[in-house]
Protein backbone atom coordinates (compact mmCIF):
# COMPACT_ATOMS: atom_id res chain seq x y z
CA UNK A 1 0.00 0.00 0.00
CA UNK A 2 1.26 3.46 -0.87
CA UNK A 3 2.45 5.50 2.09
CA UNK A 4 3.10 9.18 2.45
CA UNK A 5 6.55 10.07 3.81
CA UNK A 6 6.92 12.18 6.98
CA UNK A 7 5.43 15.62 6.35
CA UNK A 8 7.47 17.66 8.86
CA UNK A 9 8.97 20.59 7.05
CA UNK A 10 12.76 20.49 7.30
CA UNK A 11 15.31 22.49 5.38
CA UNK A 12 18.26 20.39 6.48
CA UNK A 13 19.22 17.09 7.98
CA UNK A 14 20.26 16.87 11.60
CA UNK A 15 23.82 18.00 12.12
CA UNK A 16 26.56 15.45 11.96
CA UNK A 17 25.26 13.05 9.31
CA UNK A 18 24.28 12.82 5.65
CA UNK A 19 20.61 13.58 4.95
CA UNK A 20 18.40 10.52 4.95
CA UNK A 21 15.75 9.59 2.43
CA UNK A 22 13.14 10.85 4.92
CA UNK A 23 14.97 14.19 5.17
CA UNK A 24 15.05 14.60 1.40
CA UNK A 25 11.41 13.66 0.86
CA UNK A 26 10.38 16.27 3.42
CA UNK A 27 12.11 19.08 1.51
CA UNK A 28 9.60 21.51 -0.02
CA UNK A 29 11.02 20.99 -3.51
CA UNK A 30 10.07 17.28 -3.38
CA UNK A 31 7.07 17.59 -1.09
CA UNK A 32 5.43 19.65 -3.82
CA UNK A 33 5.37 16.52 -6.00
CA UNK A 34 3.19 14.68 -3.45
CA UNK A 35 5.65 11.80 -2.90
CA UNK A 36 4.39 8.39 -1.84
CA UNK A 37 6.58 5.57 -0.56
CA UNK A 38 5.55 2.42 -2.41
CA UNK A 39 8.24 0.06 -1.10
CA UNK A 40 10.90 0.38 1.58
CA UNK A 41 8.97 2.42 4.14
CA UNK A 42 11.14 0.90 6.88
CA UNK A 43 14.29 2.13 5.10
CA UNK A 44 13.65 5.85 5.12
CA UNK A 45 16.74 6.27 7.32
CA UNK A 46 19.02 5.41 4.39
CA UNK A 47 21.64 8.13 3.87
CA UNK A 48 21.52 10.05 0.59
CA UNK A 49 25.01 10.93 -0.58
CA UNK A 50 24.14 12.40 -4.01
CA UNK A 51 21.29 12.84 -6.50
CA UNK A 52 21.40 11.41 -10.04
CA UNK A 53 18.93 12.25 -12.81
CA UNK A 54 18.80 9.58 -15.47
CA UNK A 55 16.81 8.49 -18.49
CA UNK A 56 19.21 5.65 -19.31
CA UNK A 57 18.34 1.99 -19.30
CA UNK A 58 21.59 1.19 -17.44
CA UNK A 59 22.15 4.06 -14.97
CA UNK A 60 24.05 1.85 -12.54
CA UNK A 61 27.25 2.22 -14.57
CA UNK A 62 27.31 5.93 -13.59
CA UNK A 63 26.65 5.40 -9.86
CA UNK A 64 28.99 4.84 -6.92
CA UNK A 65 26.47 4.11 -4.17
CA UNK A 66 24.21 6.17 -1.96
CA UNK A 67 22.60 8.07 -4.83
CA UNK A 68 18.96 9.07 -5.03
CA UNK A 69 17.95 8.15 -8.59
CA UNK A 70 15.35 10.43 -10.26
CA UNK A 71 13.55 9.33 -13.43
CA UNK A 72 10.42 10.10 -15.42
CA UNK A 73 10.07 6.37 -16.11
CA UNK A 74 10.69 6.81 -19.83
CA UNK A 75 13.72 4.44 -19.95
CA UNK A 76 12.13 1.56 -18.08
CA UNK A 77 12.09 -1.68 -20.07
CA UNK A 78 8.73 -3.00 -21.29
CA UNK A 79 9.28 -6.56 -20.13
CA UNK A 80 9.32 -7.76 -16.51
CA UNK A 81 12.73 -9.38 -16.91
CA UNK A 82 14.22 -6.09 -18.07
CA UNK A 83 12.65 -4.25 -15.14
CA UNK A 84 14.10 -6.78 -12.68
CA UNK A 85 17.54 -6.38 -14.29
CA UNK A 86 17.22 -2.58 -14.01
CA UNK A 87 16.36 -2.84 -10.27
CA UNK A 88 19.07 -5.48 -9.66
CA UNK A 89 21.75 -3.17 -11.05
CA UNK A 90 20.59 -0.25 -8.91
CA UNK A 91 20.52 -2.45 -5.83
CA UNK A 92 23.94 -3.98 -6.42
CA UNK A 93 25.58 -0.59 -6.86
CA UNK A 94 23.98 0.58 -3.58
CA UNK A 95 21.53 3.22 -4.78
CA UNK A 96 19.70 4.87 -1.89
CA UNK A 97 16.27 4.87 -3.60
CA UNK A 98 14.44 5.20 -6.91
CA UNK A 99 12.02 8.08 -7.43
CA UNK A 100 9.73 7.85 -10.47
CA UNK A 101 7.51 10.67 -11.71
CA UNK A 102 3.96 9.55 -12.64
CA UNK A 103 3.25 12.32 -15.11
CA UNK A 104 4.49 11.41 -18.58
CA UNK A 105 4.75 7.68 -19.28
CA UNK A 106 3.04 6.22 -16.21
CA UNK A 107 0.14 7.27 -14.00
CA UNK A 108 0.62 4.37 -11.59
CA UNK A 109 3.82 2.46 -10.86
CA UNK A 110 4.23 -0.68 -13.02
CA UNK A 111 3.54 -3.88 -11.10
CA UNK A 112 6.82 -5.40 -12.30
CA UNK A 113 8.73 -2.42 -10.89
CA UNK A 114 6.94 -2.58 -7.55
CA UNK A 115 7.53 -6.32 -7.24
CA UNK A 116 11.21 -6.03 -8.20
CA UNK A 117 11.87 -3.18 -5.74
CA UNK A 118 10.07 -5.02 -2.96
CA UNK A 119 12.02 -8.21 -3.68
CA UNK A 120 15.41 -6.43 -3.61
CA UNK A 121 14.59 -4.09 -0.71
CA UNK A 122 15.03 -0.95 -2.81
CA UNK A 123 12.88 1.99 -1.69
CA UNK A 124 10.54 3.10 -4.49
CA UNK A 125 8.91 6.55 -4.29
CA UNK A 126 6.38 7.98 -6.73
CA UNK A 127 5.63 11.62 -7.50
CA UNK A 128 2.05 12.45 -8.47
CA UNK A 129 2.92 15.93 -9.73
CA UNK A 130 5.59 17.36 -11.97
CA UNK A 131 8.80 18.31 -10.15
CA UNK A 132 11.82 20.21 -11.46
CA UNK A 133 14.52 17.55 -11.14
CA UNK A 134 17.30 20.09 -11.66
CA UNK A 135 16.03 22.14 -8.73
CA UNK A 136 15.87 18.94 -6.64
CA UNK A 137 19.54 18.21 -7.38
CA UNK A 138 20.57 21.76 -6.53
CA UNK A 139 18.74 21.79 -3.20
CA UNK A 140 19.82 18.32 -2.11
CA UNK A 141 23.42 18.80 -3.23
CA UNK A 142 23.59 22.08 -1.33
CA UNK A 143 22.25 20.29 1.73
CA UNK A 144 24.79 17.46 1.38
CA UNK A 145 27.73 19.78 0.80
CA UNK A 146 26.63 22.03 3.65
CA UNK A 147 26.44 19.06 5.98
CA UNK A 148 29.86 17.90 4.85
CA UNK A 149 31.32 21.34 5.55
CA UNK A 150 29.63 21.38 8.96
CA UNK A 151 30.97 17.89 9.66
CA UNK A 152 34.49 19.00 8.72
CA UNK A 153 34.21 21.99 11.06
CA UNK A 154 32.91 19.79 13.88
CA UNK A 155 35.69 17.28 13.27
CA UNK A 156 38.22 20.09 13.43
CA UNK A 157 36.72 21.26 16.73
CA UNK A 158 36.99 17.71 18.08
CA UNK A 159 40.68 17.56 17.16
CA UNK A 160 41.31 20.97 18.68
CA UNK A 161 39.51 20.04 21.92
CA UNK A 162 41.52 16.86 22.43
CA UNK A 163 44.76 18.59 21.47
CA UNK A 164 44.05 21.19 24.17
CA UNK A 165 43.35 18.44 26.71
CA UNK A 166 46.63 16.74 25.86
CA UNK A 167 48.66 19.95 26.02
CA UNK A 168 47.39 20.81 29.49
CA UNK A 169 48.13 17.31 30.74
CA UNK A 170 44.53 16.31 31.39
CA UNK A 171 43.97 13.13 33.37
CA UNK A 172 41.92 10.16 32.17
CA UNK A 173 38.74 11.31 33.92
CA UNK A 174 38.86 14.67 32.12
CA UNK A 175 39.46 12.99 28.77
CA UNK A 176 36.59 10.51 29.12
CA UNK A 177 34.28 13.25 30.41
CA UNK A 178 35.08 15.37 27.35
CA UNK A 179 34.29 12.41 25.07
CA UNK A 180 30.89 11.93 26.69
CA UNK A 181 30.08 15.63 26.43
CA UNK A 182 31.14 15.89 22.77
CA UNK A 183 29.37 12.72 21.66
CA UNK A 184 26.27 12.93 23.85
CA UNK A 185 26.79 9.24 24.60
CA UNK A 186 27.90 7.26 27.64
CA UNK A 187 31.62 6.49 27.46
CA UNK A 188 33.37 3.83 29.55
CA UNK A 189 37.07 3.02 29.90
CA UNK A 190 37.82 -0.57 30.86
CA UNK A 191 40.96 -2.67 31.28
CA UNK A 192 41.73 -6.02 29.65
CA UNK A 193 39.87 -8.00 32.32
CA UNK A 194 36.70 -6.00 31.67
CA UNK A 195 36.76 -3.88 34.81
CA UNK A 196 35.14 -0.49 34.15
CA UNK A 197 37.61 2.06 35.51
CA UNK A 198 35.93 5.28 34.38
CA UNK A 199 32.30 5.80 33.43
CA UNK A 200 30.85 9.07 32.21
CA UNK A 201 27.11 8.54 31.72
CA UNK A 202 25.16 10.67 29.26
CA UNK A 203 21.40 10.32 29.16
CA UNK A 204 21.49 7.39 31.58
CA UNK A 205 22.44 6.58 35.15
CA UNK A 206 25.63 4.85 36.22
CA UNK A 207 23.52 1.86 37.22
CA UNK A 208 22.02 1.62 33.74
CA UNK A 209 25.41 2.04 32.09
CA UNK A 210 27.41 -0.39 34.25
CA UNK A 211 24.80 -2.96 35.30
CA UNK A 212 26.16 -6.51 34.78
CA UNK A 213 29.15 -4.88 33.10
CA UNK A 214 31.58 -7.78 32.76
CA UNK A 215 29.10 -10.11 31.06
CA UNK A 216 27.90 -7.41 28.66
CA UNK A 217 31.45 -6.31 27.91
CA UNK A 218 32.63 -9.82 27.10
CA UNK A 219 29.66 -10.24 24.77
CA UNK A 220 30.76 -7.09 22.94
CA UNK A 221 34.37 -8.24 22.53
CA UNK A 222 35.53 -7.07 19.07
CA UNK A 223 37.28 -9.27 16.59
CA UNK A 224 40.18 -6.91 15.84
CA UNK A 225 42.21 -3.96 17.08
CA UNK A 226 40.22 -1.23 15.38
CA UNK A 227 37.29 1.05 16.07
CA UNK A 228 34.09 -0.81 15.27
CA UNK A 229 30.49 -1.43 16.26
CA UNK A 230 29.72 -4.85 17.64
CA UNK A 231 28.05 -7.03 20.25
CA UNK A 232 24.39 -7.58 21.05
CA UNK A 233 23.92 -3.97 22.18
CA UNK A 234 25.78 -2.39 19.28
CA UNK A 235 28.62 -0.76 21.26
CA UNK A 236 31.16 1.38 19.45
CA UNK A 237 34.56 0.34 20.80
CA UNK A 238 38.15 1.43 20.28
CA UNK A 239 41.34 -0.13 21.67
CA UNK A 240 43.56 1.82 24.07
CA UNK A 241 47.28 1.09 23.89
CA UNK A 242 50.24 1.82 26.13
CA UNK A 243 53.85 1.51 24.99
CA UNK A 244 52.83 -0.42 21.91
CA UNK A 245 50.65 -2.97 23.66
CA UNK A 246 46.91 -3.05 24.00
CA UNK A 247 46.02 -1.99 27.54
CA UNK A 248 42.25 -1.68 27.55
CA UNK A 249 39.26 -0.49 25.60
CA UNK A 250 36.89 2.44 25.24
CA UNK A 251 33.21 1.72 24.80
CA UNK A 252 30.64 4.24 23.60
CA UNK A 253 27.16 2.98 24.38
CA UNK A 254 24.25 3.53 21.99
CA UNK A 255 21.36 5.81 22.81
CA UNK A 256 17.92 6.52 21.46
CA UNK A 257 18.16 8.24 18.12
CA UNK A 258 20.62 8.04 15.23
CA UNK A 259 23.18 5.27 15.05
CA UNK A 260 26.88 6.02 15.43
CA UNK A 261 28.25 8.30 12.76
CA UNK A 262 31.72 9.37 11.62
CA UNK A 263 31.94 12.01 14.33
CA UNK A 264 31.37 9.42 17.05
CA UNK A 265 34.22 7.38 15.59
CA UNK A 266 36.44 10.48 15.53
CA UNK A 267 35.63 11.30 19.14
CA UNK A 268 36.38 7.78 20.34
CA UNK A 269 39.63 7.48 18.39
CA UNK A 270 40.87 10.86 19.60
CA UNK A 271 39.89 9.86 23.13
CA UNK A 272 42.01 6.71 22.81
CA UNK A 273 44.97 8.78 21.58
CA UNK A 274 44.60 11.31 24.39
CA UNK A 275 44.42 8.51 26.95
CA UNK A 276 47.63 6.99 25.60
CA UNK A 277 49.39 10.31 26.16
CA UNK A 278 47.76 10.73 29.58
CA UNK A 279 49.06 7.31 30.58
CA UNK A 280 52.59 8.45 29.76
CA UNK A 281 52.18 11.71 31.70
CA UNK A 282 50.37 10.41 34.78
CA UNK A 283 52.36 7.67 36.48
CA UNK A 284 49.58 6.49 38.80
CA UNK A 285 48.06 3.26 37.44
CA UNK A 286 44.51 3.90 36.29
CA UNK A 287 43.21 0.98 38.32
CA UNK A 288 44.45 2.85 41.40
CA UNK A 289 42.77 6.03 40.21
CA UNK A 290 39.49 4.18 39.71
CA UNK A 291 39.70 2.64 43.19
CA UNK A 292 40.45 6.04 44.73
CA UNK A 293 37.46 7.65 43.04
CA UNK A 294 35.00 5.02 44.24
CA UNK A 295 36.48 4.86 47.75
CA UNK A 296 36.12 8.62 48.14
CA UNK A 297 32.54 8.46 46.94
CA UNK A 298 31.81 5.77 49.52
CA UNK A 299 33.72 7.31 52.43
CA UNK A 300 32.35 10.82 51.83
CA UNK A 301 28.92 9.66 50.65
CA UNK A 302 29.25 11.62 47.42
CA UNK A 303 27.58 9.01 45.20
CA UNK A 304 24.30 9.89 43.50
CA UNK A 305 22.54 6.77 44.73
CA UNK A 306 23.19 3.43 46.38
CA UNK A 307 22.42 1.74 43.06
CA UNK A 308 25.01 3.81 41.21
CA UNK A 309 27.81 3.08 43.64
CA UNK A 310 26.96 -0.64 43.65
CA UNK A 311 27.20 -0.63 39.86
CA UNK A 312 30.59 1.13 39.98
CA UNK A 313 31.96 -1.30 42.56
CA UNK A 314 30.65 -4.36 40.73
CA UNK A 315 32.16 -3.09 37.47
CA UNK A 316 35.53 -2.94 39.28
CA UNK A 317 35.19 -6.58 40.32
CA UNK A 318 34.05 -6.01 43.92
CA UNK A 319 31.18 -8.29 45.06
CA UNK A 320 28.32 -6.12 46.26
CA UNK A 321 25.75 -8.65 47.44
CA UNK A 322 25.55 -11.38 50.10
CA UNK A 323 28.65 -10.36 52.02
CA UNK A 324 30.09 -8.03 54.62
CA UNK A 325 32.27 -4.96 54.15
CA UNK A 326 35.06 -3.61 56.32
CA UNK A 327 36.93 -0.30 56.08
CA UNK A 328 40.61 -0.04 56.98
CA UNK A 329 42.65 3.18 57.02
CA UNK A 330 46.43 3.33 56.84
CA UNK A 331 48.49 6.41 57.73
CA UNK A 332 52.01 5.47 56.54
CA UNK A 333 53.63 8.12 58.70
CA UNK A 334 56.12 10.92 57.96
CA UNK A 335 58.53 10.24 55.12
CA UNK A 336 56.76 7.07 53.98
CA UNK A 337 55.90 6.66 50.31
CA UNK A 338 52.14 6.27 50.08
CA UNK A 339 52.10 5.14 46.46
CA UNK A 340 54.44 2.24 47.24
CA UNK A 341 52.22 1.13 50.11
CA UNK A 342 49.18 1.44 47.86
CA UNK A 343 50.78 -0.82 45.24
CA UNK A 344 51.92 -3.38 47.81
CA UNK A 345 48.51 -3.56 49.46
CA UNK A 346 46.88 -4.00 46.03
CA UNK A 347 49.27 -6.86 45.29
CA UNK A 348 48.89 -8.46 48.72
CA UNK A 349 45.10 -8.55 48.56
CA UNK A 350 45.11 -9.80 44.97
CA UNK A 351 47.51 -12.63 45.80
CA UNK A 352 45.33 -13.58 48.76
CA UNK A 353 42.26 -13.65 46.52
CA UNK A 354 40.43 -11.10 48.67
CA UNK A 355 38.16 -8.71 46.74
CA UNK A 356 38.97 -5.18 47.82
CA UNK A 357 39.33 -1.58 46.77
CA UNK A 358 42.57 0.17 47.72
CA UNK A 359 43.33 3.82 47.17
CA UNK A 360 44.50 7.14 48.56
CA UNK A 361 41.61 8.90 50.30
CA UNK A 362 43.60 12.01 51.13
CA UNK A 363 47.27 12.99 51.20
CA UNK A 364 49.01 10.64 53.59
CA UNK A 365 46.05 8.33 54.15
CA UNK A 366 45.19 5.11 52.34
CA UNK A 367 41.77 3.53 52.39
CA UNK A 368 40.94 -0.15 51.97
CA UNK A 369 37.47 -1.61 51.58
CA UNK A 370 37.29 -5.38 52.03
CA UNK A 371 34.41 -7.44 50.64
CA UNK A 372 34.21 -10.65 52.64
CA UNK A 373 31.97 -13.67 52.61
CA UNK A 374 29.38 -13.65 55.42
CA UNK A 375 31.15 -16.37 57.42
CA UNK A 376 34.70 -15.21 56.63
CA UNK A 377 36.56 -13.87 59.71
CA UNK A 378 37.95 -10.41 59.07
CA UNK A 379 40.66 -10.26 61.73
CA UNK A 380 43.18 -12.52 59.90
CA UNK A 381 42.74 -10.42 56.76
CA UNK A 382 43.20 -7.15 58.66
CA UNK A 383 46.25 -8.57 60.42
CA UNK A 384 47.85 -9.66 57.15
CA UNK A 385 47.18 -6.26 55.62
CA UNK A 386 48.53 -4.43 58.68
CA UNK A 387 51.75 -6.44 58.77
CA UNK A 388 52.34 -5.65 55.10
CA UNK A 389 51.84 -1.94 55.77
CA UNK A 390 54.11 -1.98 58.85
CA UNK A 391 56.84 -3.81 56.95
CA UNK A 392 56.90 -0.91 54.48
CA UNK A 393 56.39 1.86 57.03
CA UNK A 394 57.19 0.84 60.64
CA UNK A 395 55.60 4.04 61.97
CA UNK A 396 52.34 3.47 60.13
CA UNK A 397 49.08 3.67 62.04
CA UNK A 398 46.30 1.30 60.96
CA UNK A 399 42.71 1.89 62.04
CA UNK A 400 39.89 -0.59 61.47
CA UNK A 401 36.18 0.18 61.45
CA UNK A 402 33.37 -2.27 62.12
CA UNK A 403 31.72 -4.67 59.69
CA UNK A 404 28.66 -3.55 57.76
CA UNK A 405 26.27 -5.70 55.77
CA UNK A 406 25.33 -3.15 53.10
CA UNK A 407 27.69 -1.36 50.73
CA UNK A 408 25.73 1.86 51.27
CA UNK A 409 26.70 1.74 54.98
CA UNK A 410 30.45 1.60 54.42
CA UNK A 411 30.72 5.33 55.19
CA UNK A 412 30.05 4.43 58.84
CA UNK A 413 32.89 1.90 58.84
CA UNK A 414 35.22 4.51 57.30
CA UNK A 415 34.18 7.09 59.93
CA UNK A 416 34.94 4.64 62.72
CA UNK A 417 38.34 3.81 61.25
CA UNK A 418 39.04 7.55 60.95
CA UNK A 419 38.16 8.07 64.63
CA UNK A 420 40.60 5.34 65.55
CA UNK A 421 43.38 6.98 63.52
CA UNK A 422 42.61 10.41 65.00
CA UNK A 423 42.78 8.97 68.52
CA UNK A 424 46.10 7.20 67.97
CA UNK A 425 49.17 9.37 68.64
CA UNK A 426 52.50 8.60 66.95
CA UNK A 427 54.38 5.95 68.86
CA UNK A 428 51.24 4.51 70.45
CA UNK A 429 52.07 0.90 71.35
CA UNK A 430 50.17 -1.74 69.43
CA UNK A 431 47.79 -4.06 71.28
CA UNK A 432 49.47 -7.26 72.34
CA UNK A 433 47.41 -9.47 70.07
CA UNK A 434 47.37 -7.54 66.77
CA UNK A 435 48.99 -4.99 64.48
CA UNK A 436 46.07 -2.58 64.14
CA UNK A 437 43.87 -0.38 66.31
CA UNK A 438 40.08 -0.41 66.61
CA UNK A 439 37.35 1.49 68.45
CA UNK A 440 37.49 -0.42 71.78
CA UNK A 441 41.15 0.65 72.11
CA UNK A 442 40.19 4.31 72.53
CA UNK A 443 40.41 5.16 76.23
CA UNK A 444 40.05 8.59 77.85
CA UNK A 445 43.60 9.63 77.10
CA UNK A 446 43.28 8.74 73.41
CA UNK A 447 39.87 10.38 73.20
CA UNK A 448 41.34 13.59 74.58
CA UNK A 449 44.23 13.26 72.14
CA UNK A 450 41.69 13.18 69.30
CA UNK A 451 39.99 16.31 70.71
CA UNK A 452 43.20 18.18 71.50
CA UNK A 453 42.65 20.87 68.86
CA UNK A 454 39.13 21.69 70.03
CA UNK A 455 39.29 25.17 71.56
CA UNK A 456 36.64 24.23 74.10
CA UNK A 457 38.91 21.51 75.47
CA UNK A 458 41.86 23.89 75.51
CA UNK A 459 39.82 26.58 77.28
CA UNK A 460 38.60 24.07 79.87
CA UNK A 461 42.18 23.02 80.61
CA UNK A 462 43.39 26.58 80.89
CA UNK A 463 40.64 27.55 83.33
CA UNK A 464 41.34 24.53 85.55
CA UNK A 465 45.15 24.61 85.65
CA UNK A 466 46.50 28.01 84.56
CA UNK A 467 47.00 29.36 88.10
CA UNK A 468 48.99 26.31 89.07
CA UNK A 469 51.11 26.46 85.92
CA UNK A 470 51.75 30.18 86.44
CA UNK A 471 52.80 29.59 90.06
CA UNK A 472 55.31 26.93 89.03
CA UNK A 473 56.72 29.25 86.37
CA UNK A 474 57.13 32.23 88.73
CA UNK A 475 58.48 30.35 91.75
CA UNK A 476 60.36 27.45 90.14
CA UNK A 477 58.16 24.89 91.91
CA UNK A 478 56.84 21.62 90.51
CA UNK A 479 53.35 21.50 91.94
CA UNK A 480 51.87 20.34 88.60
CA UNK A 481 53.95 17.18 88.76
CA UNK A 482 52.87 16.60 92.35
CA UNK A 483 49.23 16.99 91.35
CA UNK A 484 49.82 14.46 88.56
CA UNK A 485 51.23 11.87 90.96
CA UNK A 486 48.31 12.42 93.31
CA UNK A 487 45.64 12.12 90.61
CA UNK A 488 47.34 9.13 88.97
CA UNK A 489 47.28 7.42 92.38
CA UNK A 490 43.51 7.98 92.59
CA UNK A 491 43.93 10.27 95.62
CA UNK A 492 46.23 7.95 97.59
CA UNK A 493 48.67 10.34 99.27
CA UNK A 494 51.11 7.66 100.38
CA UNK A 495 51.43 6.25 96.85
CA UNK A 496 51.70 9.74 95.41
CA UNK A 497 54.48 10.66 97.87
CA UNK A 498 56.44 7.52 97.02
CA UNK A 499 56.11 8.17 93.26
CA UNK A 500 57.28 11.76 93.73
CA UNK A 501 60.12 10.86 96.12
CA UNK A 502 58.60 13.05 98.83
CA UNK A 503 57.88 12.66 102.48
CA UNK A 504 54.24 12.43 103.51
CA UNK A 505 54.48 15.78 105.29
CA UNK A 506 55.85 17.48 102.19
CA UNK A 507 53.12 15.86 100.08
CA UNK A 508 50.41 17.10 102.45
CA UNK A 509 51.87 20.60 102.41
CA UNK A 510 52.02 20.70 98.61
CA UNK A 511 48.47 19.41 98.25
CA UNK A 512 47.20 22.17 100.57
CA UNK A 513 49.01 24.74 98.43
CA UNK A 514 47.45 23.27 95.30
CA UNK A 515 43.97 23.40 96.84
CA UNK A 516 44.52 27.04 97.76
CA UNK A 517 45.80 28.02 94.31
CA UNK A 518 43.06 26.19 92.46
CA UNK A 519 40.35 27.00 94.99
CA UNK A 520 39.22 23.39 95.06
CA UNK A 521 38.77 20.41 97.37
CA UNK A 522 41.04 17.52 96.39
CA UNK A 523 39.05 15.18 98.61
CA UNK A 524 36.12 15.52 96.22
CA UNK A 525 35.97 12.78 93.62
CA UNK A 526 34.29 15.10 91.12
CA UNK A 527 37.00 17.76 91.51
CA UNK A 528 39.73 15.16 91.13
CA UNK A 529 38.08 13.86 87.96
CA UNK A 530 37.85 17.37 86.50
CA UNK A 531 41.49 18.08 87.29
CA UNK A 532 42.61 14.70 85.97
CA UNK A 533 40.89 15.34 82.63
CA UNK A 534 42.44 18.81 82.41
CA UNK A 535 45.90 17.48 83.31
CA UNK A 536 45.60 14.71 80.72
CA UNK A 537 44.75 17.29 78.05
CA UNK A 538 47.73 19.40 79.10
CA UNK A 539 50.04 16.42 78.82
CA UNK A 540 48.63 15.67 75.35
CA UNK A 541 49.13 19.28 74.26
CA UNK A 542 52.69 19.20 75.55
CA UNK A 543 53.41 16.04 73.56
CA UNK A 544 53.20 13.57 76.38
CA UNK A 545 50.34 11.65 74.71
CA UNK A 546 48.39 11.72 77.94
CA UNK A 547 50.87 9.61 79.86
Amino acid sequence: MNQHPPTACRDSAPAGRAPTLADVLALPVLAAGQPQVVTGLAQLDRPVRWVHITELTDPASFLKGGELVLTTGMPLPEDAAGVRRYVDELTEVGAAALIIELVRRYHRPPDALVQACRARGLPLVTLARDVNFLEVTQVVHALILGNQADAMRRTQRIHEAFTALTLRGAGPEDVVRAAAEMSGRTVVLENLVHQALICEPSGSTVEEALGDWERRSRAAEPGGDRTEVGGPEGWLTAPVSYQGERWGRLAMLPADGPVFGPEHVTVLERTAMALTVARLIHSTPWEHTAHRTVLRELAEQRHHSAEDVRARCAALGLPTEAGVFLAILVDPGPGAEGSEAETRLHRELRSAGIPALVGELSPGRLGVLLALRPAQPWRPVAERLSRTALALAPEAIIGVGSEVADLADTARSFREAARVIEATPPGQPLPADRSFHELPDIDLRRLLYALREDTRIQDYTERRLSRLVDHDTRHGTDLLTTLGHYLDAAGNKTTAARRGGLSRETMYQRLRTIERLLDTDLESGDRRTELHVALTVLRVLRGGQGR
